[in-house]
C-alpha cells in the first residue's frame, strides 16, 4: 500500500532526500553558472524557487485539462510564463543581480529540475502537495548553490556575500570562480555532502534495527 504523502514530508524530501543538485545532480550547468559568488547563487536560487512554486501550482491546477499529447509544451508554456516574470521583476529591482546572472536567467525555462518536477509530481499530485514540492525543491536548490557559491568566492575572492573576510593579505585563487575550478569544487562538495548523508542514513538504520 503506497504510503500517503504529507505537506511536510514532501518539503524535506525536496531540501534533503532528493535534493536536486546533490542527490539528484539535475541543473548542473546553471548551478556552475551562477555560484561564481554567494550572491548569485542566492539570486538564482530564489529565481528558480519562484518559478517551481508558482509553475507547479498552476500545473497542478490545470492537471486534468491538459491533453496528454500537448502535456509538455503545455508545462512549457506555463513555465515560460513564471520566468518571464520573475526576469522582469529581478531586471526591475535588482539590475545588478540581471546583469551578473545575464543569459541564465531566461534559461530557467529549459532547467530540467522544473520540467522534471512539472512532469513527475506536479502533474500527478494535488496542489497543496505541489507547492510543497516546488518549494521543498526551490530551497533545496538554493542552499546547495549559496554553499558552492560561499566556498568558490571564500578561494576565489576571500569575501562571503561581498564581504572581504580574509584581508589583504589573502592570494585569491581565480580558478575557483572560473569553469575548470567550478567542476572541481562542484565535485568535491557533492561527494562530502553526499558522504555525510550516507553515513547519517546508517546511523539512522541502526538506532531503527
Amino acid at each position: 500500500m503506497r504510503k500517503k504523502q504529507t505537506m511536510r514530508g514532501v518539503f524535506i524530501n525536496g531540501v534533503l532526500n532528493e535534493n536536486p543538485t546533490f542527490r539528484l545532480v539535475l541543473g548542473v550547468c546553471p548551478t556552475l553558472a551562477a555560484t561564481t559568488t554567494a550572491t548569485n547563487g542566492l539570486g538564482m536560487g530564489a529565481a528558480a524557487t519562484f518559478v517551481l512554486l508558482g509553475s507547479n501550482i498552476v500545473i497542478s491546477l490545470l492537471r486534468n485539462f491538459i491533453p496528454d499529447k500537448v502535456r509538455i509544451p503545455a508545462y512549457v508554456v506555463v513555465i515560460s510564463t513564471f520566468v518571464t516574470v520573475v526576469q522582469m521583476l529581478i531586471q526591475a529591482f535588482v539590475p545588478a543581480l540581471y546583469e551578473s546572472l545575464g543569459i541564465f536567467i531566461p534559461l530557467i525555462v529549459v532547467n530540467c529540475i522544473i520540467l522534471a518536477r512539472a512532469e513527475a509530481f506536479a502533474g500527478k499530485n494535488s496542489v497543496l502537495l505541489s507547492a510543497a514540492d516546488g518549494l521543498g525543491m526551490g530551497a533545496g536548490f538554493t542552499l546547495a548553490l549559496i554553499l558552492i557559491g560561499m566556498v568558490r568566492e571564500i578561494i576565489g575572492n576571500g569575501s562571503v556575500f561581498g564581504i572581504d573576510i580574509l584581508g589583504s593579505s589573502f592570494q585569491p585563487m581565480l580558478i575557483a570562480i572560473m569553469a575548470p575550478g567550478g567542476f572541481i569544487l562542484f565535485g568535491l562538495i557533492l561527494g562530502i555532502v553526499n558522504s555525510i548523508v550516507s553515513k547519517a542514513g546508517k546511523r539512522s538504520a541502526g538506532k531503527g534495527a
